[in-house]
């Protein structure tokens, strides 16, 4: 079960990376660009095309299996890890990842990411970097094992074959009103996003944003077939703290506030302040959602920025300082951890979105799709890139896909018992 050679290929993520401190400072929008000057360490613009490195393993009857490492579009600000560049993570890769690799065996998938990601000069391996070869190993182990991925993950975890779909999340980009209406032909489970990453989106006290949030109820009911209810998911990236105050309290009175203009949906609401550190923002966000259960409010904080990590998720799912958390799967680095901070979320009763970046590619939207499914994840990323539609059949296609392989592997299994 040896891997006998390791390739490697530069590849294109589904985006852009983004200057978001550059775009939080005020950084005007002409056209698809950013106009300004680079903040965050390793822009050189304020919009870069997103990059991948794409990891193959050969394996011993020359079959070779890929995953896919990149950052996430934010990269470099809210304690992630810095813009990807590609000759330095191909560098790594070569000189201290391959051997590595070329010792394990690939059919024992955490057996082989524990030794793979040892740490290297006392730190850690960088997390794009685990992401990719995490993915290309559970796709070795699932092909020497003859089972999909999630199979692999369930008999990993010691997980029962899943039966259920994941609520699938669309984000609309900045094309929001087209995009919304994508949505809602498709009966996209969560939408929209929104990306309200810019005081003019957000609007003086938060008027443009809560008439947006207005408008998508509307044209849900408008365009909506029968029966169709989804769940309203905002990403504000903080700007509800940057614009309302960084008091919980005011910060909950205005989510309140939003939720009771469209009483008839399920509001999530993600990333409402940023307040400049992990502690920090466990803190306050534990605060406000206690305030709003406190409340009876239907709205629901989701928690991005500052909840990186395996180790960062554990701690706002204890401090339950989030209704759900996003496990946005670069950041978390191996994908074994993102099935680990799924299964942590649960047994802490606090909702797992399993998440990522609209710079991610086809391979490491597929391998997300086996891992929410195996654990079962309150809601998954549609991903790649900010269009809906080719988003949203990759994802959705693959978990479909993966349903019927399950329900035939159950069938068989109960025949033969």
């Amino acid at each position: 079960m040896q891997i006998k050679d390791v390739l490697l290929a530069p590849g294109n993520g589904a985006f852009f990376y983004d200057d978001q401190a550059a775009i939080r400072s005020g950084a005007t929008q002409d056209g698809f660009i950013y106009v300004g000057e680079p903040i965050t360490p390793g822009f050189t613009s304020l919009r870069v095309p997103a990059s991948s490195l794409s990891v193959g393993l050969v394996l011993g009857d020359d079959t070779v299996v890929w995953g896919d490492m990149m950052g996430v579009q934010y990269s470099g600000t809210g304690g992630r890890d810095p813009l990807f560049e590609i000759a330095q993570i191909s560098d790594l890769t070569s000189r201290v990842v391959t051997p590595r690799l070329l010792d394990v065996d690939a059919s024992l998938y955490l057996d082989a990411c524990a030794k793979v990601f040892e740490p290297f000069g006392q730190k850690r391996l960088p997390l794009a970097l685990e992401y990719g070869v995490s993915q290309a190993l559970l796709r070795a182990a699932a092909y020497l094992q003859r089972v999909t991925m999630a199979e692999v993950v369930c008999a990993e975890f010691d997980l029962p074959l899943p039966t259920r779909s994941v609520p699938i999340y669309c984000q609309s980009g900045d094309a929001r009103e087209i995009n919304v209406d994508k949505m809602i032909l498709k009966a996209v489970d969560v939408l929209p996003h929104g990306l309200i990453n810019s005081r003019q989106k957000f609007g003086v006290g938060g008027r443009t944003f809560m008439e947006f949030v207005k408008w998508v109820a509307m044209r849900t009911r408008e365009l909506g077939r029968p029966g169709y209810h989804p769940v309203l998911h905002f990403d504000v990236y903080g700007w509800i703290g940057q614009e309302i105050g960084l008091e919980p309290r005011s910060i909950a009175d205005f989510i309140c506030r939003v939720a009771d203009s469209v009483p008839d949906f399920t509001l999530n609401i993600e990333c409402p302040a940023d307040f400049g550190s992990t502690q920090a923002q466990i803190e306050n966000y534990a605060r406000t959602v206690s305030i709003l259960d406190d409340r009876g409010s239907s709205a629901r904080i989701v928690v991005d920025e500052r909840c990186n990590t395996l180790e960062d998720i554990r701690l706002f799912a204890e401090a339950k300082a989030a209704h759900l958390v996003q496990i946005k799967t670069p950041d978390v680095g191996s994908i074994a951890d993102t099935a680990r901070a799924v299964l942590l979320c649960k047994a802490n009763k606090v909702g797992a979105y399993v998440g990522g970046s609209c710079t991610e590619t086809d391979l490491s939207a597929q391998a997300s799709v086996h891992v929410s499914v195996a654990t079962q994840a309150d809601m998954m990323l549609a991903k790649p890139g900010m269009g809906v539609d080719e988003a949203f059949s990759i994802v959705g296609n693959e978990q479909n896909r993966l349903l019927a392989m399950l329900n035939r592997r159950r069938a068989q299994n109960e025949n033969i018992g």
